[in-house]
């Protein structure tokens, strides 16, 4: 609130006529009024500044620290000008938004040293009517005449304070005394206020940007730097502290003194204006040496180059990140999972509890009957449902070839391949056909998950994981015969769950028949068909010794073989009638007429003709076909 200067020996008798009469003269202002009422209710002594409640020096020395980017600033301000508050007879002083005063300026405040000051409370109930109580109360600047302050001392000269305020919520109250050891217009000391007040603001803008700005390098997985032409890091990130300082901010060094070859890098090459992009780089430093993706912008000032920008993400984490983000996520629900059958209702139950915990399991069923979608389901329904979903097929690969895929490997140029189980981590790794896994393998498996052996060239720690296993027969028949490590079994033997088999469950199939279109319909942009009722009986009549897989591929081919909308039980060719045949295994335009019913989907065909994708791909070279 700007006011006009006041004659100060009319603001002295306004106040001695309130203090010995108790009378408030009209000409005093409405708030510096209110403020003299309530101080004298309270009994708020007026010979001295006293300060009843203050902080300890640890109280006060926790909240500098918390303050100190801003302390730093406002010292640096002041260090600027300090010859104007000596001319002046100037005192500034900060307070926080409880009004602690958290450093005093130049000279005393209310005849009292800055260190009697520092850590004081300076409500209005502590020490009466004053700029802070006022511009506290009001949320205002105010300027209060030195006749207007309730303690004597404080009436030597006239005092200033506003708010400081970031995103509308008060930080802190700024106060500027002047005690007139020369004239200093009041107008000039409202100015400076203000002039501060705006400063600090704008400050605590940035430096919020710079928190939120600093928190988004510091959480994503690249290490991030500013170099300088001589090769000084002037900033880098959490990651890029830890790669060459052990994570201690302040402990950069020179890139030229802790990457070994700092001079043949596109680095280095940046300061000559020639910027990178996703170009691969080796960092080689004293500890250790990492291979990046990295791109270098140079920056300019005057045409010049000033410093370069770089950002660099490990090969290695490229790879996790990108298994994460793509393939190995849960692309099924427990909720996709139908049927109304009391032993599935039971099978369903038992799983949402497994789920919840965060147990090994072992599911056992027979081929087709859907433990893979009950992995994902029981995955999406963990508390691990944001980490990936990693599957390993134990049955598709040659034992070396499938130790490699599961614990890793180092490739021919010496880079190390991280393993299936190492892309897991924090997530569920599903290990389908566990049954067909090499005895060793297994109990190789086990050491690691116990800590007893580390990954070839990997981390020391056993990967954080949860194991789901999948079995086509009785794994616990097997371990008891020697063919499966019984302390694998052990493991992952808590809890079993037993998915049942389809023919145990006929009332599911015309339930399963329609979700099954409907799912099809809305993964392949078709519209939805109706399956005649002479169909589904046809359906519920059959054994499906395939289970549900089994009848999934007999009722995609109706559905992409019938032309209208209702598939009659003609459609339906169960298992053993005449279908695709073989002969599209030797004949091109056989195989043609099935890639065309199937629009050129992989997924499609492979389920149409009863083979793996891996085969499929073989036929598509042979037959000089590209897959959509």
């Amino acid at each position: 609130m700007i006011r006009e200067r006041r004659n100060k020996d009319k603001l002295q008798q306004y106040y001695r006529k309130f203090v010995e009469e108790g009378i408030l003269d009209p000409n005093v202002h409405p708030w510096v009024a209110e403020s003299w009422q309530r101080s004298k209710a309270q009994g708020i002594l007026r010979d001295s500044l006293r300060t009843p409640v203050k902080l300890s020096k640890e109280q006060l020395d926790e909240r500098r620290e918390k303050h100190r980017e801003v302390l730093e600033f406002l010292e640096g301000l002041y260090q600027e000008v300090q010859g104007h508050f000596n001319l002046y007879n100037l005192t500034l002083l900060l307070l926080d938004k409880d009004c602690y005063a958290l450093r005093c300026f130049a000279l005393p405040f209310f005849q009292k040293s800055p260190v009697e000051v520092e850590g004081a409370r300076l409500m209005e109930e502590d020490i009466g009517t004053s700029s802070i109580a006022i511009a506290y109360r009001h949320m205002s600047p105010f300027l209060l005449f030195g006749p207007e302050s309730w303690i004597l001392d404080g009436q030597a000269g006239d005092a200033c304070s506003a708010p400081v305020f970031l995103d509308g919520e008060l930080q802190y109250i700024i106060t500027l005394v002047s005690t007139e050891q020369r004239e200093l217009p009041a107008e000039a000391l409202e100015a400076m206020v203000l002039t501060y007040k705006h400063a600090m603001e704008h400050n605590l803008i940035m430096l919020n940007n710079l928190a939120a700005k600093h928190a988004i390098l510091d959480a994503m997985p690249l290490a991030a730097y500013h170099i300088l032409p001589g090769g000084q890091v002037a900033y880098a990130n959490r990651l890029g502290q830890s790669r060459f300082a052990g994570g201690r901010p302040g402990e950069l060094q020179d890139l030229d003194e802790v990457v070994v070859n700092y001079q043949h890098t596109p680095l280095y090459k940046g300061f000559m204006g020639i910027p990178s992009y996703n170009k691969e780089m080796t960092w080689i430093t004293p500890r250790k040496t990492y291979e990046d993706i990295t791109t270098v912008l140079p920056l300019y000032r005057d045409e010049e180059v000033s410093g370069v920008v770089a950002i660099s993400l490990s090969i290695e984490d490229l790879k996790m990140l990108e298994a994460h983000a793509t393939t190995y996520s849960a692309r099924y629900s427990l909720a996709s999972m139908v049927g109304n059958s009391p032993s599935f209702l039971a099978m369903k139950e038992k799983a949402g509890r497994a789920a919840r915990s965060d147990n090994h399991m072992l599911l056992q069923g027979e081929p087709g009957t859907g433990k893979q979608r009950l992995a994902h389901g029981i995955h999406q329904a963990s508390a691990r449902a944001a980490g990936p979903l990693i599957t390993l097929r134990c049955g598709e690969l040659p034992a070396n070839l499938l130790a490699g895929d599961l614990f890793g490997f180092t490739d021919e140029a010496g880079e190390r391949r991280p393993g299936k189980l190492e892309l897991a981590n924090d997530g569920t790794f599903f290990l389908d056909e566990i049954e067909k896994m090499p005895f060793e393998i297994g109990r190789e498996l086990v050491e690691v998950l116990t800590g007893k052996r580390r990954l070839p060239h990997g981390a020391e720690a056993a990967p954080d994981i949860r194991i789901i296993a999948a079995c086509d027969g009785d794994l616990k028949r097997v371990a008891e015969k020697g063919k499966f490590p019984a302390e694998l079994y052990e493991m992952i033997a808590k809890p079993v769950i037993r998915v049942p088999a389809l023919r145990t469950r006929r009332e599911d199939i015309p339930l399963l028949a329609r979700h099954i279109i409907e799912e099809l319909a809305e993964q392949h942009g078709i519209e939805n068909k109706e399956m005649a009722p002479e169909a589904l009986t046809l359906l519920t009549a059959y054994d499906w010794p395939g289970n549900i897989k089994q009848l999934q591929t007999v009722i995609e081919q109706a559905f992409f073989h019938t032309p209208g909308n209702r598939i009659a039980a003609e459609d339906i060719h169960l298992p053993g009638e005449s279908g695709p045949g073989d002969a599209w295994k030797e004949d091109r335009e056989a195989f043609v007429t099935a890639w065309h019913a199937a629009r050129g989907n992989i997924s499609r065909l492979s389920t149409m003709l009863g083979v793996s994708r891996v085969t499929l791909y073989r036929y598509l070279k042979k037959y000089g076909l590209e897959k959509e």
